[in-house]
């Protein structure tokens, strides 16, 4: 096990001679740890662990698996996949700021719901951070505390938009959202839709439709979307918003 990990560790490495130089290992015993036939006294193991930032299960677990203080979701293992979309969510696809958005409740369907999020950068990945409406927390019977309200989310890019898995504290519920831009004056609106992460259940629906509006930087208008979230009938939305959500036809 610990040669295989060693040899995918070293693919990142064009020289293995330059490779054995940084270690300060000589090259022909470095072969020999890339073939399994030795192992490392513990001096050597330590620096080689230092180098690539694993830890001693190196010797008996697969490394994809053990990188030493790694986000999993940009470590070796998931970095070609989950972690391409996280790095790469750019001001220009998705930018900080305020969003207001608005989809239909997925309790009552002649009702929708608007709320206000804040989407920013932390350490080189995009999140988004908001608070549910007391009224649709209320509604289910839950605390309304202010802890409680509270939901945090990662974005990731998607080949047309981008989408994000967000959840509330202790990850107790969680909902994937996808959104995707389009056309409008400003061109500040994105469409999509939102699933709950629920088991099926008669009478209420697990995936709706969404839309984001930009609202930019500003705490004004952040401020006056955030007052007025909560619930409210189709008549009451914007009539571009009516339009995106497609009010009266069915989630196809």
């Amino acid at each position: 096990m610990f040669g295989e990990n060693l040899r995918i560790l070293a693919d990142a490495y064009p020289s293995i001679s330059e490779l054995s130089r940084q270690l300060g290992i000589n090259r022909t015993q470095f072969n020999r740890y890339l073939s399994g036939e030795s192992f490392p006294r513990p001096d050597v193991l330590s620096r080689i662990c230092d180098f690539f930032e694993v830890d001693a299960r190196v010797l008996l677990e697969p490394v994809q698996n053990i990188a030493s203080g790694a986000d999993p979701l940009t470590g070796p293992f998931l970095k070609d996949f989950v972690g391409v979309g996280v790095g790469s969510v750019d001001e220009g696809m998705f930018p900080t700021g305020f969003y207001r958005f608005s989809r239909r409740s997925f309790l009552e369907q002649d009702m929708y719901v608007t709320g206000l999020v804040r989407v920013f950068r932390d350490g080189g990945a995009t999140v988004v951070r908001g608070y549910e409406t007391r009224a649709a927390l209320s509604t289910q019977g839950m605390s309304v505390t202010r802890q409680a309200r509270e939901f945090r989310g990662l974005v990731l890019r998607q080949e047309d938009g981008v989408s994000a898995l967000i959840s509330r504290k202790g990850a107790h519920t969680a909902s994937f959202n996808y959104l995707s831009r389009v056309t409008s004056f400003e061109n500040n609106f994105w469409v999509g839709y939102v699933t709950r992460t629920i088991k099926e259940a008669i009478g209420d629906d697990r995936i709706v439709r969404m839309v984001y509006e930009y609202l930019g930087t500003g705490f004004g208008p952040a401020k006056e979307a955030a007052r007025k979230a909560g619930y409210c009938t189709a008549d009451e939305l914007a009539p571009f918003e009516r339009r995106l959500l497609k009010v009266g036809e069915p989630f196809a």
